[in-house]
């Protein structure tokens, strides 16, 4: 989903810093890589295959340990995993029906239902602690110090918010820097070639921008805890029609976190791997992303005043996206969540 108009209307934003934001994890153009042969997605019974969009994004890699491990087998679902270089081409893939789910953010889910799409939020994979960051040259010490300055990042994805949340912080308005829409991966080859001065990126690309001597992280998304999160996100016609396919995707989700905690040492080697990355340099990504618990999902599907509660943070999402002009009119939200899965996964555990 691209978004349009971010900037004119920026000065909208709400007082609270807790506003939910995306963690958009978006690259130039799309390249799938299937894991398998499978069936059409929509056959009866067990030869419906999962069609699964994911990409450059540390809480969604271990989808590549499900597939690589045998996970899926297991879980008794057959999967077609798809990797998408380009986190917004896996959106717009998703709302055309051309795939059944999709890793993607709240804000983007939100964005794409204000559009038309009928989608539902399953699962929450992770939310982002830190491993989206704002990244500046050398000479540039605080927010204030980005007046005037060129600072790239891809228009309306969550290192664009995150950087209009930080420059809101410190009293600055959008029009205060020299703003350049980049494409993320192209934001960050900028960067580094001296061609801006900040940059808003997500890991991996942090790795790639601080390569650039004597740059440094000025914020990121640690300073707004629990505004961005990541789901596993379903069109809801597949989900009405193979809910046992649903129900085996989120088992095969927690069966995977089980298995990264039993062999912390493949499974690194197998997701730095997926992203491109030394292993030690994917290990410096661990306290950036936040993997949820089964009951740390249970509680987010809670009603709830504060951002940890997704119902909550999606209300405010949507008044951002209507008051910016990202959504002309506020989506209904009311069938957004479905946690039964969950709640079906924690049952079945505690029974184990």
């Amino acid at each position: 989903m691209k978004f349009r108009s971010l900037l004119a209307s920026a000065g909208l934003f709400l007082v609270s810093l807790a506003l939910i934001v995306s963690c958009s994890n978006p690259a130039s153009q799309m390249s799938t890589q299937s894991g398998g042969s499978p069936s059409p997605s929509g056959n009866a019974g067990s030869a419906t295959t999962v069609r699964l969009g994911f990409s450059a994004w540390p809480g969604w890699f271990p989808w590549q340990v499900a597939q690589d491990e045998k996970i899926f087998e297991k879980s008794k679902v057959s999967v077609d995993l798809k990797w998408f270089d380009g986190y917004l081409e896996s959106i717009n893939t998703l709302t055309a029906g051309q795939i059944d789910a999709n890793s993607q953010t709240l804000n983007d889910t939100i964005s794409a239902v204000a559009g038309g799409a009928d989608q539902v939020v399953v699962l929450v994979n992770d939310n982002s602690t830190g491993n989206d960051k704002i990244i500046v040259r050398e000479g540039i010490n605080s927010i204030a110090d980005l007046k005037g300055k060129k600072v790239a990042a891809e228009e309306g994805t969550v290192d664009h918010f995150l950087l209009l949340l930080g420059l809101r912080k410190a009293g600055l308005s959008p029009k205060d820097i020299n703003f350049q829409p980049l494409e993320t991966g192209k934001a960050a080859a900028a960067f580094v070639a001296g061609q801006v001065d900040a940059v808003g990126v997500f890991a991996p690309f942090t790795t790639q921008a601080l390569k650039r001597p004597k740059s440094k992280e000025l914020f990121s998304s640690k300073e707004f805890p629990g505004a961005i999160p990541d789901h596993l996100v379903f069109t809801r016609k597949f989900v009405a029609a193979h809910p046992e396919q649903v129900q085996a995707m989120v088992d095969a989700w927690f069966a995977t976190q089980d298995y990264i905690k039993a062999n912390p040492d493949k499974a690194i080697d197998i997701m730095a791997k997926r992203g491109g990355v030394s292993v030690d340099e994917y290990k410096a990504y661990a306290d950036g992303t936040k993997i949820f618990t089964v009951e740390e999902n249970l509680k987010a599907f809670q009603p709830g005043k504060d951002m940890t509660s997704l119902s909550f943070a999606a209300q405010e999402m949507s008044r951002f996206l209507t008051d910016v002009g990202l959504a002309k009119t506020k989506p209904d939200l009311t069938k957004l969540f479905d946690d039964r899965f969950v709640k079906a996964y924690a049952a079945k555990a505690k029974k184990a």
